[in-house]
């Protein structure tokens, strides 16, 4: 089965997400990003290659910040892209800014843990 980034729309689908990532026990990256953001036009087609790498053993999501703002507030976005990282429905990591080696590095040790 190939990865996907899941692209949230709504705060339902956000807390739907969460829920299935505790009851999979597997951890959730999160892609906090902006149409007009540049850095995060740059990292966006890693993030996609990390969600086919991992497939089965992280969910991938992406958030626009602006489509949906409700979302990024109540995580506490103030710049972008932010990357989170959830398990067991609790923010257990992050990384702000679009370098590739720390993403990848993220990736890892939440999807060994």
């Amino acid at each position: 089965m190939g990865g996907s980034v899941i692209v949230i729309d709504s705060k339902a689908a956000w807390d739907a997400q969460l829920a299935k990532g505790k009851e999979e026990h597997k951890p959730i990256v999160v892609d906090f990003t902006a149409t007009w953001c540049g850095p995060c036009k740059m990292i966006a087609p890693l993030f996609e290659t990390l969600s086919n790498d991992y497939a089965g053993k992280v969910i991938f999501l992406k958030v626009d910040v602006d489509a949906v703002a409700a979302v990024a507030e109540a995580a506490g976005i103030t710049a972008m892209p932010t990357f989170h990282v959830y398990k067991d429905g609790v923010k257990a990591d992050d990384l702000v800014g679009a370098s590739q080696d720390k993403l990848k590095a993220l990736v890892a040790k939440h999807a060994a843990a």
